[in-house]
């Protein structure tokens, strides 16, 4: 159970330095402007795909007015937009916006690239393998964590 552990942690461990390292460098190049809580923040609101205010506080644990406020911050930042809904005009959603994606971008081409590497090492059937687990840890292992459909 140790290895198992100690080989799934040191991947998220090198994804997350990867990501950490390209933000100081943008920090330095004074590009990014984002906070480690709205970076936070930020990754939440993607990953739940177009949430309400509410629906974010609802995920992050916090009130609603602590999470309005973050959410303003980051509209006056540049990273977020609230759309209307079209079915009551009375919600608004959460929607992140090409400033956003542009940072978010700094992990998910990283991602890309171990993924190809994955593809050019693994045989068709570990790959069908990895794939399969992989599912199952998503599908099965975590109900805690729920993403909305656009996410998976």
């Amino acid at each position: 159970m140790y290895m198992l552990q100690q080989a799934f942690e040191n991947v998220y461990m090198k994804f997350k330095l990867h990501f950490y390292k390209k933000v100081f460098e943008r920090l330095q190049d004074r590009e990014a402007s984002l906070t480690t809580v709205e970076t936070f923040c930020m990754e939440i609101i993607y990953a739940l795909h177009n949430p309400t205010v509410n629906e974010f506080a609802e995920a992050t644990n916090i009130s609603s007015p602590n999470a309005a406020y973050k959410v303003n911050n980051l509209i006056k930042k540049g990273y977020l937009r609230k759309i209307q809904s079209t079915t009551d005009k009375r919600e608004f959603h959460l929607e992140v916006t090409e400033k956003y994606l542009n940072y978010y971008n700094i992990s998910y081409n990283y991602m890309e690239v171990v993924m190809k590497r994955i593809e050019q090492r693994l045989d068709p059937k570990e790959l069908e393998t990895l794939i399969r687990v992989l599912k199952i840890i998503d599908e099965e292992l975590m109900p805690e964590i729920e993403l909305t459909p656009g996410c998976k």
